[in-house]
């Protein structure tokens, strides 16, 4: 008898066949089951809607309603998810109250949403660069005055400013200069942004080359040979931030009661850009000076064509709040910077290396600011300054730059907040 042997194509054909049919019956037992599973389901809650949901009082056959203990679908709730985003709310509203929580026996909050305000700033600047020889020259613009109306709505402020003296809208793309600054406070910590580009409107102050050198002749003379650029920001904590305010005093979205004071720790960084033409200052010298240039030069380390350094800072200080009358404020602070700077430099002239000028350096930077306020929480007026000093010292170059603002505005606060139960969790010190 001759024994049958299968292809191989028909072994796969019934392979097929029979994978195929294999699917088809786990289809109809998955099918089977979940139709089981369902009505069992659907049994089970109802069962449980029975024995958990209502209670059989045996002497009055009364049924009474109880509240359901288990729900295994809670998560899905429409409600259960509202609660959820309200818990989450609730718990970003107690962060940002622990970082604006004031103790309010010694600062009052802002009774308003909107303010109007105009003010005038006014902008300064110093450079000065001097070498190891004694020689010096110091580069300053005129004040720059600035006036415009500024409209808050909270803690937003938007304005803008209109430089008097460089009032010029046809031929304003010739003026580089571009100042941009920020300052945001919160009674925890408080952020300084600042952009400045200036140049082409500066004069020299001051130049040194000698004891018996004579340079009146130079002083207050323009010089269009001069360009710089500084940006940066500088953040700082404040450790007694529930009884001292600097909003009171440089923003006036609060008020200080009690006099108060507190130590500051703060960061920075900056980015600094001085480039000088000295060509053309040489010559622009040596028309004023004569003879007297051509016997004491300047140096050739003083000649340094530009000059690049970023400031990386941490900074520690104080600030007090006085209140000598109701409605007043003086305010001052003042923090002193250790700060490491890598800065680049480049010589026109060939004798002096260009390693000179790339280096890792520590100098000691400083901030200051002040303010005087009357403020009566519907109506304010005052001033306020803002002022920073950098130093970069090398054995044969150095520079020290100064720049600040003060500000004089007046203004009044509208549209009064609703209302609120306000919480016990600010001590009184008066009572305890």
């Amino acid at each position: 008898m001759v024994k049958y042997k299968p292809s191989k194509g028909e072994i796969d054909i019934h392979l097929a066949i029979y994978m195929k049919l294999m699917f088809n019956h786990c289809l109809c037992l998955i099918f089977f089951f979940f139709i089981i599973e369902g009505g069992v389901n659907t049994y089970a809650s109802s069962e449980s809607d029975i024995s958990v949901g209502k209670k059989i009082v045996q002497d009055s056959e009364m049924i009474q309603p109880i509240k359901q203990v288990f729900d295994s679908v809670r998560w899905m709730r429409i409600d259960t998810i509202s609660r959820s985003f309200k818990r989450q709310q609730n718990k970003e509203k107690r962060v940002s109250h622990k970082f604006n929580e004031i103790d309010t026996t010694y600062i009052e909050p802002q009774k308003y949403n909107f303010t109007v305000m105009v003010q005038n700033t006014n902008t300064y600047e110093v450079y000065r660069l001097s070498n190891a020889s004694g020689q010096g020259i110091t580069f300053a613009p005129e004040a720059t005055i600035r006036i415009g109306p500024y409209v808050g709505w909270r803690w937003i402020f938007l304005g803008y400013t209109l430089d008097i003296k460089h009032l010029d809208f046809w031929h304003h793309e010739n003026n580089p200069r571009q100042e941009y600054d920020l300052s945001l406070y919160s009674s925890m910590a408080g952020l300084d942004i600042y952009y400045r580009k200036t140049g082409n409107d500066y004069k020299i102050r001051q130049l040194d080359l000698g004891k018996n050198v004579s340079t009146e002749n130079v002083r207050g003379m323009l010089f269009g040979g001069l360009m710089s650029t500084i940006k940066g920001f500088n953040l700082y904590y404040i450790f007694n931030h529930r009884k001292f305010s600097y909003p009171a005093a440089f923003s006036q979205s609060t008020i200080q009661r009690r006099s108060a004071g507190s130590p500051l720790l703060g960061i920075g960084y900056t980015r600094h850009t001085l480039e000088v033409d000295w060509d053309n200052l040489t010559k622009a010298l040596a028309d004023r000076m004569g003879s007297q240039l051509s016997r004491t030069p300047i140096d050739s380390t003083l000649m340094i064509g530009q000059v690049k350094y970023t400031d990386v800072s941490v900074s520690g200080g104080y600030a007090y709040n006085w209140v000598f009358a109701r409605n007043w404020l003086l305010a001052g602070s003042l923090s002193v910077a250790l700060a490491y700077k890598r800065s680049t430099g480049g010589a026109t002239h060939r004798s002096f290396s260009l390693s000179e000028f790339k280096f890792n350096n520590i100098n000691i930077d400083g901030i200051g600011r002040f303010g005087l306020v009357w403020n009566n929480s519907k109506w304010y007026a005052g001033m306020s300054g803002i002022f920073h000093a950098y130093n970069y010292h090398r054995s044969k170059f150095s520079t020290n730059n100064f720049f600040g603002s003060v500000n004089i505005y007046c203004g009044f606060n509208f549209g009064r907040k609703k209302n609120k139960a306000q919480p016990h969790s600010a001590c009184k010190e008066d009572q305890t």
